[in-house]
């Protein structure tokens, strides 16, 4: 991989297993008192708004009670919750994976039989339960590492890989859907007939060329921003399910359904 995991921060690494209970809540509970944060000599004006945001974030804060690596955990709950992708006992990759919040809620939710294999370009802290594994999703070295360390086909594929932001929108857009076309092809090559593929993307939403693929590959393709998604971030997520085989993109293109969030209010539309 050839990027930071992106927007899964939320203070330090937390615990070592999975969150403190079950497949876990969806959305922060309760009220907490708001923090002011003073301007320090040697902290810029914009690290003390961003340190600020972080401190009264309430899925920042939420993460911290609930046992969560990061707050990007809410992210993919409440994909699962609006979507159905987790199942008890499957296998599923994912990619992006440090610090490991998703991996902590993919291990909740999946189950003693279930298989976790966590990736990514930079150590991360193990989590009890999941398999983890270096490398770059770019370099077909890591694709094979992701085979051998499966041992067999995956059912579900998540990327939640983002490059660093460089400010410049255009490029920035080109980079992360660079990322997501790598993990669709890793996709492509490890899951089973009808599995599932989630990828991080920015608000402009998929390019064409890739949209056109994956809507060849996959039954029904949607586009979702969650709740727990800041209301500023450009981010949201292409899901794709109903995997019809390799070799599928050499068929008829289907009409897919895209299902659009954005800030939390839902629509729906046909692609």
């Amino acid at each position: 991989m050839t990027a930071g995991p992106g927007d899964k921060g939320g203070g330090k690494s937390g615990g070592k297993g999975g969150a403190k209970s079950g497949v876990g809540k969806s959305r922060p509970s309760g009220r907490n008192l708001t923090v002011r944060v003073r301007t320090a000599r040697r902290r810029s004006t914009s690290s003390t708004r961003w340190l600020q945001r972080q401190l009264n974030d309430p899925y920042v804060i939420a993460a911290k009670q609930d046992g969560y690596r990061s707050r990007a955990a809410y992210k993919l709950l409440q994909l699962d919750e609006k979507l159905g992708l987790l199942k008890k006992g499957h296998a599923v990759v994912d990619l992006g994976a440090a610090p490991g919040g998703w991996t902590q809620v993919l291990l909740n939710a999946l189950g003693p039989k279930g298989r976790v294999l966590a990736v990514d370009i930079n150590e991360m802290e193990a989590v009890p339960g999941a398999q983890t594994l270096v490398g770059d999703v770019t370099e077909l070295a890591t694709e094979e590492a992701i085979r051998a360390a499966l041992g067999g086909l995956a059912d579900l594929v998540l990327s939640d890989m983002a490059p660093p932001a460089t400010g410049h929108r255009a490029t920035d857009h080109l980079r992360i859907m660079a990322l997501a076309e790598a993990a669709l092809d890793l996709a492509r090559a490890v899951l089973r007939p009808g599995g599932g593929f989630v990828a991080k993307v920015w608000q402009g939403g998929t390019e064409h060329a890739l949209l056109a693929t994956i809507k060849r590959d996959f039954a029904a393709v949607r586009h979702v921003k969650p709740e727990a998604s800041r209301s500023d971030s450009a981010e949201m997520y292409v899901v794709a399910t109903g995997y019809r085989g390799q070799g599928a993109g050499n068929g008829a293109e289907t009409d897919a359904e895209t299902d659009t969030e954005i800030e939390a209010k839902s629509g729906e539309t046909e692609t």
